[in-house]
């Protein structure tokens, strides 16, 4: 019997860590490996008390993007694209806030999970590349991902040239947040999930997707519908409890 190609593990009801299992392959992406990251992905944003996502890979590497030997007949290309665009989607819009810990390569598909997380650790040794147009492809999908999110000039640089980018400059282009020891990559990611539990729930989620929301929102709407978000909020049972417990100087409890 074969290993699973993706490990989940809750260790309490709030987190879960995914592990991306082909290290054998780099945790290159097939079609099971993303059917299973978006089924899990879904399952995870229905549990009431999951807040945060952990996504790794295990052996060498994060993830070297789409496996390519499944990928070369023209039959399954096409199929694979469309789970590559689904589970860009399926990341990316997660209302669960979702932090990547990632080393070794994170190359086109990979380095899309990447762009699709909400935090991103990465060890000194981790290096980020598009090599799509090396290989006669565009970098369609991850560009629709990245275009809010990195300036245009850097974009250029990454798709034009295909170069790996090692952590230090992706974390000055804004792909990589965090730069943390290998040994100590997932003790951090797990540190960070902590300290993103001690915002209310509710809270964290709208404001999460309130970000969404802006990006797609004309500038001249954006102020009203952020007031929107604040009204809704500030009457809310969680924001009673928070300015309660502010003033009482103590941790608020949470439902």
């Amino acid at each position: 019997m074969s290993d699973p190609v993706l490990l989940v593990e809750c260790p309490d009801d709030a987190t879960a860590l995914l592990t991306l299992n082909r290290p054998d392959r780099r945790n290159a992406l097939t079609v099971a490996l993303m059917e299973q990251l978006c089924e899990t992905l879904h399952v995870l944003a229905t549990e009431p008390s999951r807040r945060v996502v952990i996504l790794n890979g295990a052996g060498p590497a994060f993830c070297a993007g789409l496996d390519l030997q499944e990928s070369a007949e023209l039959s399954t290309a096409e199929h694979g694209a469309e789970w590559v665009a689904r589970t860009l989607q399926t990341l990316s819009q997660s209302p669960l806030v979702t932090i990547a810990a990632a080393h070794g390569a994170a190359f086109a598909g990979g380095a899309g999970l990447l762009s699709c997380c909400d935090f991103v650790m990465g060890t000194p040794e981790l290096r980020i590349a598009f090599p799509e147009v090396r290989r006669g492809l565009v970098p369609a999908l991850v560009g629709a991902i990245l275009q809010d999110r990195l300036r245009d000039a850097d974009l250029r640089e990454l798709f034009f040239i295909g170069e790996p980018i090692d952590a230090n400059r992706a974390q000055a282009m804004g792909l990589v947040q965090r730069i943390v020891p290998a040994e100590r990559l997932l003790d951090e990611a797990r540190t960070l999930a902590a300290t993103i539990l001690q915002g209310a729930p509710d809270a964290v989620r709208q404001t999460k997707r309130l970000l969404q929301e802006l990006r797609s929102t004309a500038p001249a709407q954006r102020l009203s519908q952020a007031l929107e978000f604040h009204k809704r909020a500030r009457s809310s049972d969680e924001a009673r409890e928070g300015i309660a417990a502010f003033f009482e100087h103590r941790a608020p409890k949470w439902r």
